[in-house]
Formats: C-alpha cells, structure tokens, sequence
C-alpha cells in the first residue's frame, strides 16, 4: 500500500510531504566522540506534517525544523504573542542564520542543551551577527560559547509568554538540561532522549543517564519530543532486535522505515510513542531483559545499563 495512503488510514490529522520538501541525510558524521549514521531516525504523526518549509504550530509556539551537518536539527522556536525568536543547538551558522533571514526574523536568544560543537557550533558567529542571548546549562557554563544567562534544575526562564522550565539531565555529558515549555507541551531534550533511544554516556554513568530519563517520563503523554537528531531508522532496528513481539513497535519501525526511504523526517515523537516503543524507558519490560539475559532480581538501573552497552555493541 502506498505510504501516503497508510498514512491517511493511521493519522487523518496528519498531512503528507512530499519527499522534495525535506532535506535528506546521507553520511557519516564524527564529533565529540559521537560516531553517528546518517539517515537515521523517525517519528509518526507529526513527522509527517513536517518538513523544513512546513512548521509546527503547537499553542503560541511555532517550530520549525533547520536540518545541519550529516543528522542534526536545530530548531527555530517563535513565540507568536511576543514574536520572540529563539534556536535550540545551533550547530552550524550559516543554514541557520539563513532560516532566520529567509523568513524575516530576528534572533533574540540561543538555547543550549549541552556543550558539544555540533550543538554549540554556532554560537559564536549568530552571537555577533544578531547580538542575542545566550541560554545554557549552569553546571557546564564553562564550555558554552557565549553563554550570557545560565539555567540550573528546577529553574524557570521567560520566552516571550512563555514559561521554560529546565530539569537537569546528566549521563550524555555532566552538564546536560533538558527544555520543557509546559503550557504547549513542547520538550527539547538535547541528546538526553531521541526517538527510540537516549544518548551515549561520554561523561556519565546508567545511574545518572535512568535518573534524568526518569524526570522526563511521568510529562504529559502528548508531549511533543523535538530531540536533536535523525536516527530513529538505526533506533528502530536495535530497538526490534531485543523486543521483537511488541506490536507497537513493530507497527511504528515500519511506519519509520517507509517515512526515511521517501526522505521525509521522523521528529517530533509523542511522549506516549516513547514509553510504548522505546527499550531506554522500558528496562524493567519482562521481555527486553530475557533478550537480555538480565536477571529478575537485577535493579532497573543495572538493567537500564543492559540496554546501553546491548546498543553500543549493535
């Protein structure tokens, strides 16, 4: 069946791209210690209404997706009442500053989850050209290019009539936060959570990175996940490899697998598609830990830690 007939059948809400309408990822990319696939991620039904030229809307707060080097996205946030601009993890100036420019905006602040190049790549440079502001993590301000206002856990911060409040999200790096805009539902969790997987401890420990995954999963289910990066594909077919049965999984990883052949984006995710889908917030699932052979008796942490090293091994 084509794909934009099971998509019209699954998600009547939703409207089709066509393929030329996204920017498509092929490659690999190093940075960081990350060495990372291109062409790899997904997420149904707001995916599908999504590309670089079509925005999501979501209350007073539109997104839009500026796809940067091999699988990155950063994220153009307005906040329509006030029309304050801001950018999640600029990684690169120029796609960036363009996105802005094309569309007539002004860049009042960089939003920063963590300190990695290819999230802070940019930093410096749209600084300059835009004078804004930038907003990062309190407890790694130290490697943030540019950092003007630094953000710890529990802390709230203003965009426009908008309230941000920041949870701290160690275990990718020691310094992460993650962005939650409450009133709309809209999370930006860096590389803390992706679409069917979380990010590789380069500084932290599976204590630290099922701690902060932890303070994410009780949000409201319809929770929009704006992660930073394609990789759902390669996601999906790690997260098949040791939940084979769950339907729900099955169901969506063929829905990824016929979005990323027409080059159409998978992210945002929902909440709810996480916690039914993905194994990095389902360690204590009876089924992933006799794939895994984790014992019963073994702590959700130290089967958390199963899923980790099972993934960095695939």
């Amino acid at each position: 069946m084509p794909l934009n007939v099971v998509q019209r059948l699954l998600f009547p809400a939703c409207k089709t791209v066509r393929p030329s309408a996204a920017r498509v990822f092929t490659g690999t990319k190093h940075w960081s210690g990350h060495t990372k696939s291109a062409g790899t991620s997904a997420t149904v039904c707001m995916a599908t209404a999504m590309s670089e030229s079509n925005p999501i809307t979501v209350g007073n707060l539109e997104v839009q997706r500026i796809p940067c080097l091999s699988d990155n996205y950063v994220w153009l946030l307005q906040e329509k009442n006030s029309g304050k601009v801001a950018v999640v993890d600029p990684s690169e100036f120029k796609p960036v500053a363009s996105a802005i420019q094309d569309r007539g905006l002004k860049l009042d602040y960089i939003l920063n989850t963590h300190h990695h190049w290819d999230h802070t790549g940019g930093n410096e440079d749209l600084k300059s050209k835009f004078h804004c502001t930038v907003v990062g993590p309190q407890a790694d301000k130290g490697r943030i290019p540019g950092i003007d206002t630094a953000l710890a856990d529990g802390e709230s911060w203003q965009f426009g009539d908008l309230e941000m409040q920041v949870f701290d999200t160690p275990g990718h790096t020691r310094g992460h936060i993650t962005l939650w805009f409450p009133e709309v539902q809209a999370l930006f969790p860096g590389d803390t959570l992706f679409a069917l997987g979380c990010g590789r401890m380069f500084e932290g420990n599976a204590q630290q990175m099922w701690t902060s995954l932890s303070k994410l999963k009780p949000l409201p289910p319809a929770t929009k996940v704006f992660c930073a990066h394609e990789y759902t594909h390669s996601n999906a077919k790690f997260a098949l490899s040791i939940d084979p049965d769950n339907q729900a999984l099955q169901k969506r990883a063929a829905l990824i697998n016929d979005l990323r052949k027409q080059g159409i984006p998978t992210i945002p995710s929902t909440l709810q598609e996480e916690l039914d889908t993905n194994p990095f917030l389902r360690p204590d699932d009876p089924a992933i830990r006799k794939n895994l052979r984790v014992p019963e008796s073994a702590s959700t942490v130290d089967a958390f830690a199963a899923v980790r090293k099972a993934k960095d091994n695939f």
